[in-house]
């Protein structure tokens, strides 16, 4: 599939009888990047999980190209082109890092596999060792080029960088600005990392309790210390 725009109108969700998202609106043009930011609890993973249909919607729309999805399950939703990475990675554990690729395939060829492998040659390397063998880094590159596998045109990344080596982080990082440049995916990156999630998106999302305190673009959040203090608790970003 190709990118594909995302809009999102006074989107109130949560779990059960709790609203933790309320009257969140906000449009990614196909192809582009979007960093959601905020402190912990503030809605951020909510919000991604909702845009995949996992949890309970009380009101608003979300549109991938015009088309309205809300009413839709998450395996609906996949088939329409949403993929999510997501926090708890959610590999298959006693498959081997192969037999995990082929379940993101879909209805592809057996041997798109091997863009996975040029992705990230370490899984290559482990295509024989079985999910619990492998590293955190190893399991989160195995969990992102799963869901890639399956051709979204809309990418959620739920802090895909978490508790992950410095160097594990940059190959990571230099995975999804490829993804990005490429044109082929819209994605939305929920990152604690403020200086990875500034440089990889065009523009930012910031969350407080649940709704939307600020949008704009990277740069003007860059050079407003105050803000970025204010709502996200770093005191300078270069």
């Amino acid at each position: 599939m190709p990118a594909a725009s995302l809009d999102v109108r006074n989107l109130s969700a949560g779990y059960g009888p709790t609203l933790v998202l309320e009257d969140v609106s906000f449009s990614v043009p196909a192809g582009a990047r979007m960093s959601i930011l905020g402190r912990n609890g503030m809605g951020k993973t909510t919000l991604l999980s909702t845009l995949m249909g996992m949890n309970r919607r009380y009101g608003g729309e979300i549109l991938v190209e015009g088309k309205d999805l809300s009413s839709l399950k998450s395996s609906e939703r996949a088939r329409e082109g949403i993929g999510l990475v997501p926090q708890t990675r959610d590999i298959f554990r006693s498959l081997t890092v192969e037999e995990n690729l082929i379940v993101g395939i879909k209805d592809r060829p057996r041997s798109v596999i091997q863009e996975a492998y040029d992705m990230f040659p370490r899984l290559y390397e482990r295509r024989s060792n079985l999910g619990w063998q492998l590293s955190g880094g190893e399991q989160q590159m195995l969990s992102t080029a799963r869901t890639i596998l399956g051709r979204p045109s809309v990418l959620l990344l739920d802090e895909p960088l978490e508790g992950l080596a410095p160097v594990i982080c940059e190959e990571l990082m230099a995975a999804f600005t490829r993804l990005a440049s490429s044109g082929e995916m819209t994605i939305l990156l929920v990152e604690q990392r403020l200086e990875s999630a500034l440089d990889f998106a065009e523009t930012v999302l910031i969350l407080e309790r649940g709704r939307v305190v600020w949008q704009g673009t990277s740069e003007a959040l860059r050079a407003d210390h105050g803000l970025v203090e204010h709502y996200i608790g770093v005191g300078s970003v270069h």
